[in-house]
């Protein structure tokens, strides 16, 4: 997620991130960076300082205090120390000068990307679910459930964004890797997302997989009413 006011800025950055291999979605204001962080699922976000509406260091402590995990790389003129320091302090994981190199922003996003990799643990847990990478192994509330090798994956994605929305393009491009194929994945997922869902949810009390209509899936306890 780049959110970045200035149109040629923004869209260099997009262009080539994408030319890179990323999927690359762009803001042009605070609000409307905001808004997209509450209701999609990122793995990273450029953040510039300087935006209309909400600035950079709103929406970094708003993201923090709603532990919304995603590393942020922040962008901005103000290269003092103390702006520096004010910066990392409100919750951003690295820091780039403008003007930039391309190059340097891209090694950065890198770097920032093997880090979230290397600080995923190997045991996931919400509420009474409990998942183990390693062995691909889950259980509910003491029960080992036995999911097929899909089915599994996909309750990786989904645990991995707890809490956030994804969508089925999500999926189709992280879970099932054909992000450009000639006919939509949708129903495909849907059948699996309904399977998974039967799996974990069928008898329980708190249901964990929910459908947000229109966009997608989001994984979180769900108590009953």
């Amino acid at each position: 997620m780049v959110i970045e006011d200035d149109a040629k800025t923004a869209q260099a950055v997009r262009r080539g991130l994408e030319a890179e291999g990323y999927d690359a979605a762009v803001a042009m204001t605070g609000e409307g960076g905001f808004f997209r962080l509450n209701s999609e699922a990122f793995d990273l976000v450029v953040l510039d300082w300087m935006l209309p509406g909400r600035d950079g260091i709103e929406i970094l402590k708003m993201m923090r205090a709603r532990s919304t995990k995603p590393p942020v790389l922040l962008l901005t003129a103000r290269d003092a120390v103390e702006d520096r320091v004010m910066g990392l302090d409100s919750g951003a994981d690295d820091y780039l000068v403008k003007p930039f190199a391309f190059a340097e922003l891209l090694a950065r996003i890198r770097a920032l990307l093997r880090r979230t990799a290397q600080d995923e643990v190997l045991r996931k847990q919400v509420g009474d679910l409990v998942l183990d990478i390693q062995s691909r192994r889950v259980w509910r509330a003491g029960q080992e459930i036995i999911l097929t090798p899909r089915e599994f994956d996909l309750l990786v994605y989904l645990m991995r964004y707890e809490g956030q929305v994804v969508t089925r393009q999500m999926l189709a491009q992280e879970v099932w890797r054909e992000p450009n194929r000639a006919t939509p994945l949708d129903n495909v997922i849907d059948v699996h997302l309904a399977h998974l869902r039967k799996k974990l949810d069928e008898g329980q009390r708190t249901k964990l997989i929910q459908t947000v209509r229109g966009v997608g899936f989001t994984l979180r306890e769900e108590m009953p009413a």
